[in-house]
């Protein structure tokens, strides 16, 4: 199976996008091709699909994470439908338009909003994947940080 390149672009956001979150304190966008799967198919692949190197990462993650006193998410086992209010993977659906699906979390430390959408009218880049971030105190920023720097 060959992977499509990625890219780092700017972020753009719809109506739904900006008042998905009361303030943006983060936001990146990444974008890559796909015109065969549907934006839910999209969106289960990038929330639902972890291989082993990725696993062993947020073990490292959530090991380093409680460290500082933040805790991380149980997985829900429960991701059998798609729409607003079920999950998928360990984050909740907000919202599902036609070329547009939100999902986040709100914790303790952060609120993290995922934006999935699809541009059809775009033969390439098409599918731009968005995070937003809220910090909600110093842990956010902490989290965030380590994040972006390891």
């Amino acid at each position: 199976m060959e992977t499509e390149p990625v890219i780092e672009e700017e972020t753009k956001l719809s109506e739904q996008g900006k008042n998905s979150l009361k303030k943006i304190d983060f936001q990146d966008t990444f974008s890559t091709t796909n015109h065969i799967n549907s934006i839910e198919e999209i969106s289960k692949k990038i929330f639902e699909y972890s291989p082993l190197w990725i696993k062993t990462l947020f073990s490292i993650r959530k090991f380093l994470t409680k460290m500082i006193g933040i805790e991380t998410p149980k997985i829900r086992e429960d991701n059998s439908q798609f729409c607003v209010g079920s999950s998928i993977g360990n984050f909740k659906i907000y919202s599902i338009v036609q070329n547009e699906i939100i999902v986040g979390r709100d914790d303790s430390h952060l609120n993290f909003r995922g934006i999935i959408t699809n541009h059809p009218d775009l033969k390439q880049y098409n599918i731009k994947v968005t995070t937003l971030v809220s910090y909600k105190n110093i842990k956010g920023h902490i989290y965030v940080f380590y994040i972006l720097f390891s």
